[in-house]
C-alpha cells in the first residue's frame, strides 16, 4: 500500500478519527513524546538523552500520535521550520501493532500540517521505495560513522567553547548550512544540559561550529559544520575530548563528502548504517559542502 502524495492544501489541517479499528490521531504533548523517544531508542536510532527538550518546542503542533483506546500505537513528527520547509521524522508503529495500516492512517491524518512546504526526511533503506511512491525524491545518502575516537590532536586556539556572545553569529552561520532559519532551535541546542558546543573562529568571525551530546549509547556529534576540512578536524578533536574512556561517538555524514568521510576514518570511526535523504520538492538553498555532520536524523 502506498502513502498518499503529500501535496495538500493549507486548509486541510484537521486531526481526524481514522480507520482502521478506531485509531484516533492527536497532537502529542512533550510527555507523550517521551514514550516515542523510547521507541526510537529501541529501534537502534540511539537518540540523544536530552533531545526532547530541544525537539518538541521547535513546532509543538507538529508531533502526532495515534491511539487505540488509551494505548499509544503510532507516531510521526512533521516539524515546520519556515513557510517553505518542513521535516518529517519519528514515523513509527509499536511492534505489537504493525501490519494493520496504523502507520499509514497516522501519516494521512498528520501530513496536512506541512501545508504546501517542501518536506525532507531521512529514510531507512527498507522504506525508500514507499516514500518514493509518496512523491519523495532521493537526494543523497547519509552514513552513520561510529567508534572510539583516536588520533585526535590538541585543541587549537581558534576553537573555543560557545558562549552567549556567540549565539547570534552561530545561528547566522547555521542558516547558511541548513535549508531554513532555525535560530530558536539552535539556541536551545547550544544551551541544553549536557550538550557541549565549540565554535571555530577565523579573524573573529564564525567559520564553523559543532555540538556533542550524550546518547543512549555513547555520544553523538551533530551538527559539525565548518568552512574547511582543517576547521572541521579542529572542532571534532575538541568535541571528542569529551568522550570518556571506552566510550563510542557517532556522527552522521552526508555523502558524497569525501573530506568528512576521511576525517571520520582518520579518527578511527567506521560506517555502521545509512539512511537516504529525500525531499518532496525544491529545497531552500544551503551550503552542503560545510556539512561534515548533520544535526540529527530525526529533525534534519
Amino acid at each position: 500500500m502506498s502513502l498518499p502524495h503529500p501535496r495538500v492544501t493549507p486548509e486541510a489541517r484537521t486531526i481526524v478519527t481514522a480507520a482502521p479499528a478506531g485509531l484516533t490521531v492527536t497532537r502529542a504533548s512533550l510527555e507523550d513524546w517521551h514514550r516515542i523517544a523510547e521507541w526510537a531508542a529501541d529501534e537502534g536510532w540511539n537518540p540523544g538523552t536530552g533531545d526532547l527538550s530541544c525537539f518538541h518546542p521547535t513546532d509543538p503542533d507538529g508531533f502526532f500520535i495515534g491511539r487505540l483506546g488509551d494505548t499509544v500505537v503510532s507516531a510521526v513528527s512533521i516539524v515546520t521550520y519556515s513557510p517553505e520547509y518542513a521535516f518529517l521524522g519519528y514515523y513509527l508503529v509499536h511492534p505489537d501493532h504493525r501490519g494493520q495500516g496504523l502507520g499509514l492512517a497516522t501519516w494521512r491524518a498528520a501530513f496536512p500540517h506541512a501545508g504546501t512546504r517542501t518536506v525532507g526526511l531521512d529514510a531507512v533503506p527498507a522504506q525508500q521505495a514507499t516514500y518514493g511512491r509518496a512523491g519523495f525524491t532521493p537526494a543523497y545518502t547519509t552514513v552513520r560513522y561510529a567508534g572510539r575516537p583516536e588520533g585526535t590532536a590538541a585543541r587549537t586556539a581558534d576553537v573555543v567553547p560557545v558562549t552567549d556572545a556567540h549565539l547570534d553569529a552561530v545561528a547566522d552561520y547555521d542558516r547558511a548550512c541548513f535549508p531554513a532559519d532555525r535560530r530558536a532551535f539552535v539556541t536551545r541546542w547550544l544551551r541544553a544540559e549536557h550538550h557541549t558546543a565549540y565554535v571555530h573562529l577565523r579573524d573573529g568571525a564564525v567559520a564553523g561550529y559543532g555540538v556533542i551530546r550524550p546518547a543512549r549509547d555513547g555520544k553523538r556529534i551533530g551538527p559539525l559544520f565548518a568552512d574547511s576540512p582543517e576547521g572541521a578536524a579542529a572542532l571534532f578533536d575538541a568535541l571528542a575530548a569529551h568522550v570518556g574512556p571506552g566510550e563510542e561517538v557517532a556522527v552522521d555524514i552526508p555523502e558524497p563528502h569525501r573530506a568528512a568521510t576521511a576525517l571520520a576514518e582518520a579518527r578511527g570511526l567506521t560506517a555502521r548504517s545509512h539512511t537516504v535523504r529525500m525531499y518532496t520538492g525544491p529545497v531552500p538553498p544551503a551550503d552542503e559542502g560545510r556539512s561534515f555532520g548533520v544535526t540529527t536524523l530525526e529533525l534534519g
